[in-house]
């Protein structure tokens, strides 16, 4: 009746068993919002960050100033999931957009997510899901260490020559660079 949902991008550094037990509260998707904390930068996402709030159909069904929720370790409770009209609602809005000329929001899979799941989202502890490891330098190695997953949603991948490179060892410790695939993309530990 659950899953936990884990971007392709992220290394997942505690036992993540105790999700399970969240009480969502009739809610779908439990995330981390990305309005309240202390990285300025990572954490003030409000849906006017995404959102196309010029365009009369998003300003008339949304709130500019609504918190935004991060993609990349979510909680998904099926069974609620199930007695809503998501799905619809998420193809809906899919199609408004491409009838808008794509103008209702930016590129990416977090903008129709925040419409889709508008009203169905339980907030979850931080602790869960540390994000911007891919587009913010000034995270510290030591936070990051913290955190239950960690993701490196941004450009800067800790694959790629552009990584930071205090943070590349928190995803480099897990590879095994003696795999022949790993050797064949030519990925290096430091």
């Amino acid at each position: 009746n659950k899953v936990v949902f884990l971007d392709d991008d992220l290394v997942v550094q505690s036992d993540l068993s105790p999700l399970w037990d969240i009480d969502m509260n009739g809610k779908v998707n439990g995330a981390v919002e990305t309005c309240r904390g202390e990285d300025k930068f990572v954490m003030s996402k409000r849906f006017k960050s995404y959102l196309n709030f010029s365009h009369p159909l998003i300003s008339k069904n949304f709130n500019a100033n609504e918190c935004a929720w991060a993609y990349g370790m979510n909680i998904f409770d099926l069974e609620a999931w199930r007695n809503t009209n998501i799905t619809q609602n998420y193809h809906y809005w899919l199609e408004q957009n491409l009838k808008s000329d794509l103008s209702l929001w930016q590129l990416g899979t977090l903008p129709p997510g925040l419409i889709a799941f508008h009203g169905h989202v339980h907030t979850i502890d931080p602790f869960w899901h540390m994000l911007g490891l891919g587009y913010q330098e000034n995270t510290s190695k030591a936070d990051a260490q913290s955190a239950a997953v960690i993701h490196f949603n941004g450009r800067a991948k800790p694959w790629l020559d552009i990584a930071f490179p205090q943070l590349r060892p928190l995803w480099t410790k897990y590879v095994n660079f003696s795999d022949k695939f790993i050797k064949s993309c030519h990925i290096r530990p430091s």
